[in-house]
């Protein structure tokens, strides 16, 4: 098999734009099958293994892993209008144990560890862009691979909850209308401190949006995207507020959390950030777990909201524990960041001794 190092992934030390700009080309690999027979909110699948919004950054991102046995790729969140990527750094390497949500900070480091702080802002080509592309990758990614596109509303001076209710229903209809398989609604981006990026702390905004999404995309799987929710009370609202609407949730996002550099100075204005990587496995469990439990609560139709994990996933092992934890899917965003192969090492395995 390929060694990982000698294939491209996400460039750290570019801007986004740069990377935007210089996606890999597709590769020709031996992709072993998985057995069982898998679906992806009712949609079949060739497997659980899938990759989030993050590395995907247009549809020659998307076919790049996809080719890297990848059959759940997620297109980075869009906007109804262009947003520019925050500064670099964008990506930035961090030392840090496995993460609870009660840390005060985390430091930075030089060298790749396999966790790291994100700051890029949720940006986005224009709408004109991103969905003539969707178009075409819809069209060029393999039948059976699915597509799903992240989108997000794009908060304005005076806008009303309505009003962002109607921009994300307005980009989830742009996708669908482009050829999206699925649609996912960003309620998570602990870099954007406005309501955008914090719906899934907010239940009965969160409920608006989704309802004005489902009704905008009809029985298309519908998913959304949240942060991290470790109180009981808290996660058990949100689930009541949006599992009418919600064919899956999609966790978790990050942990937030400040930076600082070796002599103690924070690092983004002080703002937090969210951390992503191995230091999130444990909480990313935990929180599946939870919600696995509280859904099992829930009215039987609200019960069937599938749920889709993320958050240090990077080995066969971990796909199987995450799994058994009550995921529908599993998303690599850890591991394909630091292995491009990892999908195809997992399925390989996999292959050897079935789930």
């Amino acid at each position: 098999m390929q060694n990982p190092s000698s294939l491209p992934h996400y460039d750290r030390l570019q801007t986004y734009q740069w990377n935007y700009e210089h996606a890999p080309d597709p590769v020709e690999l031996e992709i072993p099958d998985v057995p069982g027979d898998w679906t992806f909110c009712g949609l079949p699948v060739p497997s659980p293994l899938g990759i989030p919004a993050g590395p995907l950054l247009n549809g020659k991102w998307v076919r790049y892993y996809a080719s890297l046995g990848f059959d759940v790729l997620t297109y980075k969140t869009v906007r109804s209008t262009a947003r520019e990527c925050y500064p670099l750094p964008n990506l930035q390497p961090v030392t840090a144990s496995s993460m609870t949500g009660q840390e005060s900070q985390v430091t930075l480091t030089d060298q790749m560890q396999g966790s790291w702080a994100v700051s890029f802002g949720m940006p986005s080509a224009a709408p004109e862009t991103w969905r003539e592309d969707i178009a075409q990758t819809r069209r060029l990614l393999p039948a059976e691979k699915i597509l799903s596109v992240s989108v997000v509303g794009s908060l304005q001076p005076g806008w009303s909850l309505d009003d962002l209710a109607n921009d994300y229903a307005l980009c989830a209809r742009w996708a669908l209308e482009s050829g999206a398989d699925c649609i996912e609604t960003n309620f998570s981006c602990p870099n954007v401190c406005t309501r955008d990026g914090q719906l899934y702390q907010q239940p009965e905004a969160a409920a608006l949006v989704a309802s004005r999404v489902r009704a905008a995309i009809g029985e298309t799987p519908y998913l959304i995207k949240i942060g991290h929710l470790t109180q009981e009370n808290a996660a058990r609202t949100f689930l009541e507020a949006v599992t009418p609407y919600a064919s899956g949730i999609v966790m978790t996002n990050s942990v937030a959390t400040t930076v600082t550099d070796a002599d103690g100075t924070l690092l983004f204005n002080g703002e937090q950030r969210g951390i992503c990587g191995f230091a999130t496995r444990e909480a990313s469990l935990h929180q599946l777990q939870l919600f696995r439990r509280l859904l099992s609560e829930l009215p039987q139709d609200s019960s069937q909201t599938q749920l889709i994990s993320c958050g240090g996933i990077s080995s066969v092992q971990d796909v199987r524990q995450f799994l058994e934890a009550g995921a529908q899917a599993t998303h690599l965003a850890t591991a394909a960041m630091c292995d491009p192969l990892i999908a195809c090492q997992i399925r390989a395995e996999l292959a050897k001794e079935p789930l």
